[in-house]
């Protein structure tokens, strides 16, 4: 295997870490409502929407009405983006023309993108209006994004705050989370992207001459300032079908590069803002080493696993790797790399074919699906599930040694636990139940391969779905009302069922005082507490899964060896 098959890891990872320590530093200073970098610029204009939206900024929240605010706003987001697919046909903007969604399908693709998951089980390009691509997909880029964010920065605040019983304003969290972050970011990416190829316009699709003869159509439309917040806000949504593997959305090999970086950008920097926030960027560090280090090897597995190919293919004589499902221009290294940056964090935007990927390579996918959003992660989203991880840890580590385990000072007793258990087991529930049931003779449509390979695409999708990814094996036709209405019920159990127990965990620990440590207490900062917490990110996901990848993917593996196929 060449080096160049691994060169552009290390250069992600350097970009990566370079920019974790000003970005997360800037985002401290935001949430903790002081002075930053743009805050002379946008301040007015922050002042401004809370007097339009009367919204008290000094007035701070308990978890209770922190939650039910983050859920008053999800619904109104649903409501509204639901109506603007059922009357796209009415509306403006859209010059091909395009019909209103089908009821089903309008359903889970407004739950998709509120909650930050970007499932499409549409054409992008052949199906939704430009009105409905930037007033609708794009809004609930922002929003969805931002929503999270907010959560992330209230449960810092229930680690980092003592003796009370408040965790900021969703509000404010929601409108600094936009105004200060996502806007400027995109705007940047927006132009970086645009300079690399990726068209900006209003035109109706284009018909031209083919080289072969016959006629064409190009699709148009404002890609470049979408693509850019798809990728900055973890949903992953692609103006086109092929997402990024189209020439118009990820023109060149340094627009994959940059697109990668977008992805991993918020979630990376929201580790120094834990530690920044909480007064200890030590244990921020720690996260991400832990973050990077599953990353990383996660990422080295599937290059390795794709150069080396099918041995069926390789005993004929075919030995450049698994093509398949691949772009050209990228090959299959900075494919596989951008497939681990997308289901690691949870963004769901592709450059290639998930489902043409090997079966270790399509195992790693479904790992870093269905470890709870911890490596990296999505836009706030993966910060909240990897301190859940965190939880997790130091009460083994307590369990081990005797001792009531504390984390920051903050002894983390049976509510916290239940709370945590609760988010881990109803999302399992979520991918687990609903995969099994097209097994169980309730519905077969859609079902593209058979054998383990096909109950690897269901695992996917459900595992997309309950993890708010978003991306597909695409092997599956999920465009039916059956996949339409348990995709988007499993969406809302993923999104929700971790936001809530989050919150609940971040007031109930802001109530607390913390604790002088003690010669007893375990350091949790360090190498030893990130292999732990490593650790426990994979007993968790292999204690939960193991059964459902060993007749999946595990299989299908041992299989192709033996020189099985299925057709």
């Amino acid at each position: 295997m060449s080096w160049s098959s691994f060169s552009e890891l290390p250069v992600l990872m350097v970009l990566l870490l370079a920019i974790t320590k000003p970005l997360g530093f800037y985002m401290a200073r935001v949430f903790q409502g002081r002075p930053a970098f743009l805050s002379p610029l946008l301040r007015p204009v922050e002042r401004a929407i809370y007097r339009v939206c009367g919204v008290d900024s000094s007035a701070e929240q308990t978890w209770t009405a922190y939650a039910g605010a983050c859920l008053w706003f999800g619904l109104v987001n649903f409501l509204l983006f639901y109506a603007q697919l059922r009357w796209q046909h009415w509306l403006p903007l859209n010059p091909q023309g395009f019909a209103a969604m089908a009821p089903d399908l309008a359903f889970n693709t407004a739950v998709s993108f509120l909650t930050n998951t970007s499932w499409q089980a549409y054409f992008g390009e052949s199906t939704v209006s430009h009105l409905s691509q930037m007033a609708g997909v794009a809004v609930q880029s922002f929003t969805s994004a931002a929503a999270g964010m907010a959560v992330a920065a209230a449960l810092i605040r229930g680690f980092a705050r003592q003796g009370t019983g408040r965790l900021g304003n969703f509000w404010v969290d929601l409108t600094r989370s936009i105004l200060y972050v996502l806007l400027p970011l995109s705007l940047l990416g927006a132009l970086i992207l645009g300079s690399q190829g990726v068209i900006q316009n209003f035109a109706a699709n284009r018909q031209v001459a083919a080289l072969e003869g016959g006629r064409q159509t190009i699709a148009m439309g404002p890609v470049a300032s979408q693509e850019s917040i798809k990728l900055l806000s973890s949903d992953g949504g692609g103006f086109f079908n092929a997402n990024s593997a189209h020439p118009f959305e990820n023109p060149t090999p340094f627009a994959n590069l940059v697109e990668m970086l977008l992805i991993l950008a918020i979630p990376a920097a929201l580790t120094y803002t834990f530690g920044r926030m909480t007064g200890d960027t030590r244990q921020g560090w720690t996260l991400f080493a832990a973050m990077s280090v599953l990353f990383v090897c996660g990422s080295c597995a599937i290059i390795w696993s794709e150069r080396a190919g099918n041995p069926l293919l390789g005993a004929l004589g075919v030995e450049s790797g698994n093509m398949e499902g691949k772009e050209v221009r990228f090959g299959v290294a900075a494919s596989g790399l951008f497939s681990e940056v997308s289901t690691a964090s949870s963004d769901g935007a592709v450059n290639s074919a998930h489902d043409s990927y090997t079966p270790l390579a399509g195992l790693v996918q479904m790992i870093n699906l269905k470890s709870g959003e911890v490596i990296f992660g999505g836009t706030g989203s993966g910060i909240v599930s990897m301190l859940l991880t965190v939880l997790v840890a130091v009460f083994l580590a307590g369990l081990m040694v005797g001792r009531t385990p504390e984390y920051l000072g903050k002894k983390i007793e049976s509510r916290e636990m239940k709370m945590v258990m609760l988010a881990y087991v109803i999302t399992a529930l979520a991918t687990l139940v609903f995969s099994c049931l097209p097994f169980a003779g309730l519905v077969t449509a859609g079902l593209g391969n058979p054998g383990p390979h096909g109950l690897s695409e269901i695992l996917y999708a459900y595992g997309s779905a309950a993890g708010t990814n978003g991306s597909a094996m695409a092997g599956l036709n999920s465009n039916t009302p059956w996949f339409n209405l348990t995709l988007g019920l499993g969406m809302l159990v993923g999104r929700f069922a971790v936001i809530i127990p989050a919150l609940a965990i971040a007031g109930s620990l802001a109530k607390k005082r913390r604790a002088e440590a003690t010669f007893g207490t375990m350091p949790t900062h360090g190498p030893l507490f990130a292999a732990m917490l490593m650790a426990t990110v994979l007993l968790v996901t292999a204690l939960t899964f193991l059964p459902a990848f060993s007749l999946g993917p595990v299989a299908e593996n041992l299989l192709m060896r033996s020189g099985v196929v299925f057709r």
